[in-house]
């Protein structure tokens, strides 16, 4: 079975991808920044899946940090078949104008210069190993959706688009496959620390996310599997399509759900 690298792991989708990659046999590496919460993701997973999972800690944007998570996961497995660019992080939704400095420098070195980096990286050491897969995580913008607030997540988001199509045209004829991960919209504590509950745009935010949204458990097994079935260049996995969603709205009105039970309100 494969081995799969997964930055950003410690906690929301990039934990249920761990957990549900191992719970298919495969070997799974995962990753954070927080030392503390990668060693306690690692001993819980470790516990039941014994010799499958090791876990390095590092920000995304450094190189050597992003070489060190590559190395750990081939000197504990040997290889590795799947790479993952899970991490990323939202700021305060806000005008353009009003966001701060450090929150701009954190998004874009976060969301598109680890991402490139990471790609660089991986794709060099995929090449020199005879092949494998990178796959890059889509978010809002990625398809040119554009709202008030999320300028900035949006942009580094259509960024990807564009690097995705870039990769897969240079890696054309290699053995080295960029794909896509599009995990819709997933209720977690990250997407829900995003909004003011004192604002008159949580109401109706909540009412579309309980709409078209999921939680981690339902999605996360699902990516897995079919991250696990394609083999093709250019492969794109998506849970949320527009026939999907064209469902959910139109039935709606007969199925309530409330995925925010179980998250604290922000």
């Amino acid at each position: 079975m494969k081995t799969v690298v997964i930055t950003g792991s410690t906690r929301g989708i990039g934990r249920g991808l761990a957990e549900s990659f191992l719970a298919l046999g495969c070997k799974v590496a995962i990753a954070g920044r927080n030392a503390a919460a990668v060693e306690t993701a690692v001993a819980a997973l470790a516990a039941r899946y014994p010799g499958k999972v090791v876990g390095a800690a590092g920000e995304i944007a450094r190189a050597t940090d992003i070489e060190a998570l590559w190395a750990t996961a081939h000197k504990a497995f040997g290889r590795v078949d799947v790479w993952i660019n899970n991490a990323g992080m939202s700021i305060r939704r806000a005008p353009l104008h009003e966001a701060k400095t450090a929150d701009l420098e954190a998004i874009i070195a976060t969301n598109l210069t680890g991402v490139m980096l990471a790609n660089r990286i991986v794709i060099a050491h995929l090449l020199k190993q005879g092949g494998g897969q990178v796959w890059n995580m889509e978010g809002f913008g990625s398809g040119g959706q554009t709202v008030p607030g999320m300028a900035a997540y949006g942009a580094t988001k259509r960024a990807l688009n564009y690097l995705n199509k870039a990769l897969q045209k240079e890696l054309k004829d290699q053995p080295v496959q960029v794909c896509t991960l599009s995990p819709g919209i997933v209720v977690t504590d990250l997407l829900v620390g995003d909004y003011d509950a004192s604002s008159p745009d949580w109401p109706k935010a909540k009412r579309i996310f309980n709409i078209l949204g999921d939680t981690v458990e339902t999605v996360t097994p699902w990516l897995a599997q079919q991250v696990l079935a394609s083999n093709k260049p250019g492969a794109k996995v998506a849970w949320l399509t527009t026939g999907k969603a064209f469902g959910r709205f139109m039935t709606a009105g007969f199925k309530k759900r409330d995925l925010f039970a179980a998250i604290p309100t922000p």
